[in-house]
Formats: structure tokens, sequence, C-alpha cells
């Protein structure tokens, strides 16, 4: 039988991983590809660590570049993370024509364009499906189950950390912080988890969606992008008793030549699918033309989920060399098209505003007054209970508004003497 060798770049959580999954499924993916994968090679700095995985010691090495040059290796497996080295290796192995493997979200969102265009230039395959919801096929859905729609929309809860977080807020009633350490205890957080609580995970995860989604490479420095950092837990109960859940999601919409790709905390219906999306899972609904809503749900992070992408991913490689039909399909859709971003000013969407005005007769009129003058209507109000040192929460929901005329209107409420604490905004949206 025909083999493909595999190097590894990098033997961390999903690394061994991967080498768990061929030790124990190698011989399944052999029955059923026809051709047989292969660990040749596997680098990383800590070769002396137990992973809990057995490998021979000759495969392990320090030297990266000399896995990418072996002249048994035809996949390279790139599992470093980061845009440092990982980059310099990835465009190395593509250059030899090599076929490349990557989980790395922030490598692909940040220089997607440099890479895909490599991968072109020596018609070499670059697979990705573990860079974007672990587990979950949505790339592969993407690049072929839907290759025949129109993408009108993604919404995606894309962040197993901050998903974890808001459900621990709502259902055990704790705050932010609390909630955080415990994610932190379980080791669903890591110990600085500022790339996941303020949503820049999710964002680089959204660019490579839209690019796939609409066939051109985007900016991720213009994605608009705020986490759940410091949300507070009265805003989702608040929200629930309109009907919401409150989910960080990733939102991607076309708009003639532009799209919407924003990351935000967002209010979502009760009855949506997405709403019932709890713990550390993720999920990314699809609205297409062809297909219709179509939802892709599971294990968003996680040694064996990952791994089992990753090991998806190598196995089309190897059908592809063993058909000599290496490189394709491109690893974003050919559209010739050249998109941007959408502000986030000229989105027109829905909204919740808590407001915290002193307790004095008249100030709910002059919210009223300053959002109509803006040309933005009010669906439903609520007003919370007694006064509390002087605070008396208000929550508007209103109708869809422009997003530059909502801030422009927190700047005026903010500004009058009667507000006390600065408006939380929050948008709605499925």
């Amino acid at each position: 039988m025909k083999e493909i060798g595999i190097g590894l770049l990098g033997f961390g959580t999903v690394g061994a991983g991967v080498v768990e999954g061929l030790q124990q499924n190698g011989d399944m993916m052999a029955e059923r590809l026809g051709v047989r994968p292969v660990l040749r090679r596997i680098a990383d700095l800590d070769i002396e660590s137990d992973r809990g995985v057995t490998v021979a010691a000759e495969m392990l090495t320090t030297d990266a570049a000399a896995v990418v040059d072996d002249p048994q290796v035809d996949v390279v497996v790139e599992l470093i993370g980061g845009t440092g080295i990982a980059r310099e290796l990835v465009l190395k192995a593509l250059a030899q024509g090599k076929a490349v493997v990557t989980a790395n979200k922030k490598l692909l969102a940040e220089y997607g364009s440099e890479i895909y265009a490599m991968a072109e230039a020596n018609q070499a395959d670059i697979y990705f499906g573990a860079s974007v919801g672990g587990g979950i096929p949505i790339i592969k859905a993407l690049r072929e189950g839907l290759a025949a729609n129109r993408v009108e929309s993604i919404y995606g809860i894309l962040n197993g950390t901050c998903n974890y977080i808001l459900t621990c807020m709502e259902t055990q009633g704790q705050a932010f912080d609390v909630a955080l350490k415990d994610a932190q205890e379980l080791g669903f957080a890591e110990a600085d988890p500022s790339l996941d609580i303020d949503g820049f995970d999710t964002a680089h995860k959204a660019v490579i969606l839209a690019s796939l989604a609409y066939g051109a490479p985007l900016s991720a420095d213009k994605v608009h992008v705020e986490g759940i950092r410091g949300l507070h837990k009265a805003d989702l109960e608040y929200a629930l008793e309109f009907g919401y859940r409150i989910k960080l999601l990733a939102i991607i919409k076309r708009d003639g030549d532009q799209v919407e790709v924003r990351v935000h905390p967002t209010l979502v219906p009760l009855d949506s699918m997405l709403a019932s999306v709890n713990g550390v899972f993720n999920a990314v609904m699809v609205d297409s033309d062809l297909a219709a809503e179509t939802l892709y749900y599971g294990s968003g992070a996680g040694r064996l989920p990952t791994a089992s992408t990753v090991l998806g991913d190598i196995a089309d490689i190897a059908r592809n060399q063993a058909k000599d039909a290496s490189h394709r399909m491109s690893a974003v859709p050919r559209t010739g098209e050249t998109l941007s971003v959408k502000p986030v000013s000229d989105v027109r969407t829905r909204y919740y505003l808590r407001l915290m005005p002193a307790d004095k007769p008249g100030v709910l009129a002059q919210f009223t007054g300053i959002l109509g003058a803006r040309g933005i209507s009010i669906e439903s109000v609520l007003q919370k209970g007694d006064s509390v040192d002087g605070h008396v929460p208000v929550v508007i929901i209103t109708h869809e508004a422009l997003e530059s005329d909502v801030d422009a209107a927190i700047q005026e409420i903010d500004a009058l003497d009667a507000v006390l604490e600065g408006t939380v905004r929050l948008r709605i949206e499925v």
C-alpha cells in the first residue's frame, strides 16, 4: 500500500492528539483511504516531556526546518502557533510543493493572502480545518459542501472559554471575575485569557470564515472587536427578561462589495438554535441561498476533537496524492472580487441599552427624546425596581438603527447631569 509521510511541527496538546489518533485509527484510515499515513518526524523545542503517547526516540528532533526538508515528509503539519517561526516554516514547505495542514488561526487571519498565494504558485495543498471550531467541520462545509451556495450570513460561537464564562454567569449567577477564575481552574481558560475574553481569538476565526464564504482575503485589522471582559451579570438577567441570551458572536454578512465582520457580545433570541449552545461548545450557523439555514455544532477545542479535524485534513491530502490530484481546489474560492470590511459605523441592527440615571422625574423622557431625534425608535422599555444609591436601571430595546446614530445618542445621553454611569450598549442579532 502506498504511504504518505507526515512531519509534525509542534508536539503539544493537539500534536500529541494527532499522534494518538494515528496510533489508534491509522489502520482504519489506511483501509478507508487506500493510502497509509505514516508519521516520519516530530519537531518540538521540548522532546523530553511525557505527552501520554510513545514514539521512537529517533523520530524526535528540535530542528523543525529539518523536518520540512526531509524527503520522506510529504505533509507538514504545523501546530506550533503564532506568526513567527510558524509562518516561515509553512512558507518553506509550500515553496517546496509540500502539502501543509495547520490549525493556526492567527497565522491565517494575518498572513492568509501570502500563504494562499504561495500554495497557488507551487500547486501545493493547504488545509486548515482545525483553525476554526476545533472538531467541527465548518471549514470543509464552506470549501466543499456549500460550494454551490451563495452565503448570506454566518453567525458563530467560536470561543469555548467565553461561552463557558457566559453560561456560568447566567446559570449560576456568577460575576464575570468569578466565572473566569472557575474557567481557569478547570483548564478552560489560559493563565492570560486576554486573547479569548477580549474577542481576538474569535476575530481571527471570523476572518477565515469570511474569506472562505466570499472568496476574497479580508484585512483582520478592520474587524470590529469587543470582548466579554467586565460584562455585568445584571445584563444577562435583563436580557432573559426580554427573551434573549447573551453570546459572544462572530457576525459575517455580505452587503454588496462590503462584508460585515464583527465580534461582540450579542443578544440572541431564546428560540434561536445558537441560544441553546452552552458550556465550552462551539456552533456556527450558516444561511445560504440553496441550503438555507445549516448548523454546525461540537467541541471547539481539545486534544482529540481538534486532532480529529487535523487527521481529516491529512486524509483529504492522502486522497489527493493517491489520485495525483494535488491542489484540486484553491485554499479559498476563486471569485476575482475585491471586497472590503464594512465600517461598524455603517452597520444597522437592533440595540439593548442599559442606562443608570438618577431617580428624578422626567429623565426617561429626556432619553427617549434624544433617541427620537436621532431616528432611533424604541421597541420596549424596562425600569427595574426601586432606586439603589440614587440609581434606577432603565433598559431600552430599540428597533433597527444605524450604529453611528446610536453612538451619537449615547454620547449625548451620557453627558446629561442625571446620568450617573456610562450607558451599556449591546447589539441584537438572529
